[in-house]
């Protein structure tokens, strides 16, 4: 039977953080981080779990982390719970296949984003230049110049990286390249988007061999050593966006593979995304747990329960 993780408490480290989904626990030079069954939408965290939803996260995060470890290093020390220090043993229905012992790093305050194909904000960002492009064919987004005849999910000319700001609340905030260098100076800002650059077109070429499309996809860094390593967590259902190649189509938003089904069950719910959201029905969540579960199948190759 699996057992639901919404929040957890370790009492034998304080807790540094509750994010939107993990909780992040002191543990001096090291974290102990703890994928819960939270979701969010809209800035917003759910009143609802998905049951198993951490599991799946840190299996598919532990799988691309050694899947693009020859491009960028990561910040896991220890991912099985049989190896983890004896005062851990206790909480093994709230670390068990959801957890991971990493090593400390300075985290770099951007959020790295990778985009394939326009949609979600970039496609937002992208209408509105058009709508004021007049008779120019080209409009500049982030820095790429593109054709102003482009539709909702089309595929880009090239995938291209769009910074954000890292926001502890409410939604980060598209930024140009320019400022982000400015934030973190020319050299981090180049390596930063090389490093996602390469990071996506690796799985993405991958995925695509599997049937899915990775749209998109965001990603965290910091200092370990003064070396740029990846750290949080990587090409999940929850920072990325995964679509079966078999029923694509540009103009249209695909089905996916991720959170998008509870995001359009909001959008049809009457919710007014200022208060707080309503629980989501048992057959929402059932759905989305199949969705999350059949991405781990297709990309990671093995079943989890």
């Amino acid at each position: 039977m699996i057992t639901v993780v919404l929040t957890t408490d370790i009492k034998e480290y304080p807790l540094l953080t509750r994010g939107k989904i993990r909780d992040v626990y002191d543990m001096d030079d090291k974290l102990l981080i703890i994928a819960t069954d939270r979701i969010s939408a809209f800035d917003w965290v759910l009143p609802s779990a998905i049951p198993g939803k951490g599991a799946i996260l840190n299996s598919m995060s532990l799988f691309w982390f050694s899947f693009i470890k020859d491009i960028v290093p990561n910040h896991v020390l220890v991912s099985d719970f049989n190896d983890y220090p004896q005062n851990l043993k206790p909480y093994r229905d709230q670390l068990l296949g959801r957890s991971m012992i990493v090593r400390r790093a300075k985290r770099i305050d951007i959020e790295c984003v990778a985009r394939g194909y326009l949609v979600g904000s970039g496609y937002k960002d992208y209408s509105d230049l058009v709508k004021s492009a007049g008779n120019s064919k080209t409009v500049n987004l982030y820095g790429y110049e593109l054709p102003t005849d482009l539709k909702v999910a089309d595929k880009l000319p090239e995938p291209i990286f769009t910074p954000a700001t890292k926001e502890e609340s409410g939604h980060d905030q598209n930024i140009s390249y320019l400022k982000m260098s400015k934030f973190v100076g020319d050299d981090v800002a180049s390596q930063l988007r090389d490093i996602t650059l390469a990071i996506y077109s690796k799985a993405a070429n991958y995925a695509l061999e599997k049937g899915v499309i990775i749209a998109d996809t965001k990603f965290e860094f910091g200092f370990i050593d003064n070396r740029i390593c990846i750290i949080d967590e990587i090409l999940s259902p929850d920072s990325s966006r995964f679509w079966p190649i078999d029923s694509y189509a540009p103009g249209i938003s695909p089905p996916s593979f991720d959170k998008q089904f509870i995001r359009d069950w909001l959008e049809k719910s009457g919710w007014d995304k200022n208060s707080p959201p309503p629980e989501l029905p048992a057959d929402v969540i059932a759905k989305t747990l199949e969705k999350y579960k059949l991405a781990h199948k297709i990309l990671v190759g093995t079943d989890i329960n």
